[in-house]
């Protein structure tokens, strides 16, 4: 498996597992750094390589009357300040083409949303920057499919990719994770992250915006590092009841050390005998 190199960290093949952690959406300035100061404090003493996840728009929402952010300036602005604090690789979203040239200059990972995972121009000027892409596989999606999505990639000279599993529609209002989608993904030869948050999503489930099922979080978490994945995706939050995007599926910021005591315990023990 090939390793991406994201500043001094190392992802994929052997190494331990990733955490790529942050609210939805940037709510507040303060908020964002005192979130992203915290959760640096926990990974480092946990050595736990971390990537602070924030979106500066959420496009994709139920209704008009979502709160979407404060747009590509003022976000910027905060993700660059948060890099300069507390000297860590940030990742956002992109969802149009003509953002990803300001968006590359100042983020270490371009993220691809689900929705947007077959949208061929937007992926090939996300790998066109030389910047890492992480590629959220569509709920309507088969593991197997994301081979066309690397090779979009690819025809850039981009190998800098990583390919994160959210679930599946499962009926309506409903997700699914199915585990083998892990070993199948990484069969491709890119680290594979698991988007646990996002996969207990019930899409659109409170009528105007999308409600989840945030207390199976440390379950598909425990499940998911012990089949293998080469890091985790967690939407984190200091009050996720408070939260203005996705709050019904964040975990909370106070029962973040423990989970990852118990993630690390059982990474470790994987690794230890190479299964």
């Amino acid at each position: 498996m090939k390793k991406v190199k994201i500043q001094d960290l190392s992802i994929g093949s052997d190494e331990p597992f990733l955490l790529i952690a942050g609210p939805c959406v940037i709510e507040e300035p303060e908020s964002a750094f005192s979130l992203a100061k915290r959760l640096k404090e926990i990974t480092s003493s946990l050595k736990i390589s971390f990537i602070f996840k924030a979106s500066y728009d959420k496009a994709n929402r139920t209704s008009v009357e979502s709160f979407r952010g404060h747009g590509i300036g003022e976000g910027l602005n905060v993700l660059k300040e948060i890099k300069k604090r507390h000297s860590v690789p940030v990742i956002t979203d992109v969802h149009c083409c003509n953002d990803i040239e300001k968006v590359a200059e100042v983020v270490d990972v371009l993220q691809i949303p689900a929705f947007l995972c077959r949208q061929t121009d937007l992926i090939v000027e996300a790998g066109k920057t030389g910047r890492a892409v992480n590629i959220k596989k569509g709920q309507f999606l088969a593991p197997w499919d994301v081979k066309n999505i690397i090779k979009k990639v690819l025809s850039t000279g981009n190998k800098n990719i990583l390919l994160t599993e959210r679930g599946v529609s499962f009926g309506y209002n409903n997700l699914v994770v199915d585990f083998r989608a892990f070993p199948l993904m990484r069969s491709f030869g890119y680290p594979v992250i698991f988007d646990v948050t996002h996969s207990l999503q019930l899409p659109g489930g409170k009528g105007d915006s999308s409600g989840g099922e945030s207390d199976f979080i440390p379950h598909l978490a425990r499940g998911a590092v012990a089949a293998g994945i080469d890091g985790l995706f967690m939407e984190v939050h200091h009050s996720p009841e408070d939260a203005l995007c996705d709050g019904p599926n964040s975990f909370p910021l106070n029962n973040l050390p423990a989970l990852l005591n118990q993630l690390k315990e059982v990474d470790d023990v994987i690794r230890s005998h190479n299964l």
